[in-house]
């Protein structure tokens, strides 16, 4: 029998969307931060001569500069003052994280629940400020050692530089907090989705356009098409794939000396519960230094090591899909490890007298918990693994000049899966809130409804 909770969910429709005011103004702010977004992808930043750039950045889009260009949503290859995008921010998380798990006073800050968590945030912040004034200033040095980019070259473009690229980055990361807390969905994932959305049109016609000249193969194009959709329709299924674990629940005595029946209920355990973290962490770490790297070979001083690097490690080639592809499988061990304790859980399900049919509660639950956990997250890692690197495996092998791997394939989707669930949460919320005043009106107490 469906619950409660099922039944709404199943009833949820457009009448019940249109009464939902509060919904309305989540996604109605969360549109009007996204359009401020995509318009300061179209400012460029002082100082440069945009048809040099548009000429140098053409030079170099072939590579890495496509793909940091395609996350940003085009603001790369303008210049724009939201170039570095969220990259320095989730940069910063990364490395928040792996100091949460091995710095002893970060670890027990991270176990003081809400006040900890703040303070790790704020600290991130901090993070966030200092490596994006890095990555802007290693961008400012390349823009002016390359001939023709810079009108007026010197400390006044370095600073001004320096200053609206960090200030575009700390906007970004102040716009996503807003969108998490006052929209709906997680606001720094809405960013990075949105960017990839509006680069879309443009490469699906740049591909028609060279499908039609016969610059590359029609066959090749459909190919991928086909691929694509059914990466999508693959994700789909995996994203909302889950492992189920019966919780039983003793009887319980009430008042009058009469005893409750038994619950049973279950522990969801997501196949991919790290979801599109750990590609883009990956991304993030693989992009930190070979943004740089791409704007300094720009000039003709690029250092030998500086070249051997990007022919090593630059976008498409072998070392970039293995590094790409442990760094996948590395962060979803570990994310999944921080949004999953067993031990944690297994003392939760005995605080509350739950225990697993045929399993002591305890040691006993928590280490199989760990083994189930374990489990899943090696069939997670292949999967994500497996649709980051297949499409663009594919892509360099046809020679495809657009970036829509399957990372891009795997944020929007899983992204848009978790903005209609938040969505759906929120009606569902709004049913029950009307379920309770029309109880109340009635006379009878909350969820009880008088006849």
């Amino acid at each position: 029998m469906a619950s409660a909770a099922e039944q709404l969910a199943a009833n949820v429709n457009f009448a019940a969307f249109a009464k939902a005011k509060e919904l309305q103004k989540r996604i109605l702010f969360t549109l009007m931060a996204l359009v401020v977004y995509r318009i300061g992808t179209f400012i460029p930043i002082p100082g440069i001569d945009p048809t040099a750039f548009a000429a140098a950045f053409d030079q170099q889009a072939g590579g890495i500069l496509g793909l940091v260009n395609t996350f940003s949503g085009g603001a790369v290859e303008r210049m724009a003052v939201f170039a570095l995008n969220v990259m320095p921010y989730i940069s910063a998380s990364i490395i928040m994280q792996l100091m949460s798990a091995s710095v002893p006073s970060l670890e027990r800050l991270k176990k003081e629940g809400e006040v900890g968590r703040k303070q790790i945030n704020q600290y991130t912040r901090y993070l966030t400020l200092v490596l994006a004034v890095f990555q802007s200033y290693g961008i400012a040095i390349g823009l002016q050692s390359s001939a023709g980019i810079v009108t007026n070259p010197g400390v006044f473009f370095i600073a001004s530089t320096v200053i609206t690229l960090t200030g575009g980055t700390m906007f970004l990361m102040w716009l996503g907090e807003q969108v998490t807390a006052r929209g709906v969905g997680n606001g720094v994932s809405l960013i990075i989705f949105a960017g990839i959305i509006a680069a879309m049109p443009t490469m699906v016609l740049s591909s028609l356009e060279l499908m039609r000249t016969g610059d590359i193969n029609a066959f090749a194009v459909l190919a991928i098409g086909l691929l694509l959709l059914a990466c999508i329709v693959f994700i789909v299924f995996m994203e909302r794939s889950q492992r189920r674990l019966v919780v039983q629940y003793p009887k319980r005595q009430q008042a009058g000396g009469m005893m409750s029946m038994g619950e049973r209920s279950f522990l969801p355990l997501k196949l991919n519960p790290s979801g599109v973290i750990p590609p883009i962490f990956a991304s993030s770490l693989l992009l930190l230094p070979t943004t740089v790297v791409s704007f300094a070979g720009m000039g003709a001083n690029t250092p030998e090591w500086l070249d051997t690097f990007m022919r090593y490690i630059g976008y498409g080639t072998p070392g970039h899909m293995v590094f790409y592809a442990v760094l996948i499988i590395f962060f979803t061990f570990f994310y999944t490890s921080i949004v999953f304790n067993p031990e944690e859980t297994a003392d939760n399900l005995r605080k509350y007298g739950g225990f697993l049919p045929g399993i002591r509660p305890g040691k006993k639950t928590a280490e199989y918990l760990d083994y189930v956990l374990t489990r899943l997250t090696v069939i997670g890692a292949a999967y994500i693994t497996l649709v980051c690197l297949l499409p663009e495996i594919l892509i360099a092998a046809y020679g495809v000049p657009f970036y829509l791997g399957g990372t891009s394939v795997l944020i929007v989707v899983s992204v848009t899966l978790d903005t209609v669930a938040q969505i759906q949460s929120h009606l569902v919320a709004h049913q029950y809130e009307g379920l309770i005043k029309r109880s109340k009106l009635r006379g009878g107490g909350p969820g009880i409804v008088k006849k």
